[in-house]
């Protein structure tokens, strides 16, 4: 149960006739509880409030492509809300989708697209595979995803790329390349967690 403690305060008419006394029993009021603090965020050194980010609750950029023939890439998302995913804030990446014929798919990520700046600067090289250095004890650069995912036809199949692999990347989108042999519609959407 919270409760509060007083002590004299060092100039106190009490002190000064040579009372003495712990500073937490006599006449300054002392907090003897703990209080809950939630962070939302702060102000940045431009007075910009920056606050917290929470992961995506569901998949959202939803983008279908249809008719993707067998060798051809597609970019997602590619919507007008979503031209490409902002991993600002955020630590990982999942995203689904769900092809109309089962079989193999390249999955790769991408530069998304030129008319979205990263960070100041534009334009990007769109669609060029972002490389990361992942492990610094080699130095090597690598693309976060480059693998190939035998995906079931009309459910959706659902990818995590976890690590950080793609933390704060500004202009980010993942490249789908239809290798199952025939024609297919593809269904996409991602959620970010931090």
């Amino acid at each position: 149960m919270p409760y509060e403690r007083t002590g004299y305060a060092p100039w106190s008419l009490t002190r000064e006739a040579g009372v003495q006394s712990a500073t937490v029993d006599g006449t300054i009021q002392v907090p003897q509880y703990c209080t809950p603090v939630i962070d939302t965020g702060f102000v940045n050194v431009k007075g910009e409030w920056k606050g917290r980010r929470s992961s995506d609750e569901q998949f959202i950029g939803i983008t279908k492509a249809e008719g993707v023939a067998n060798g051809a890439a597609v970019l997602f998302p590619d919507t007008n809300e979503f031209p490409s995913i902002n991993m600002r804030g955020f630590m990982d990446l999942v995203f689904a989708f769900k092809p109309s014929n089962g079989g193999n798919y390249i999955l790769k990520t991408a530069m998304g697209p030129d008319t979205v700046a990263y960070a100041n600067l534009t334009p990007v090289n769109s669609g060029a595979n972002p490389p990361i250095v992942h492990n610094p004890a080699n130095d090597n650069l690598v693309n976060p995803l480059n693998d190939t995912y035998s995906a079931g036809a009309n459910v959706w199949n659902i990818i995590t790329i976890l690590d950080g692999r793609v933390k704060d990347q500004l202009n980010l989108q993942v490249s789908i390349e239809n290798s199952s042999g025939g024609s297919s519609d593809i269904d996409f959407g991602f959620m970010r967690l931090v």
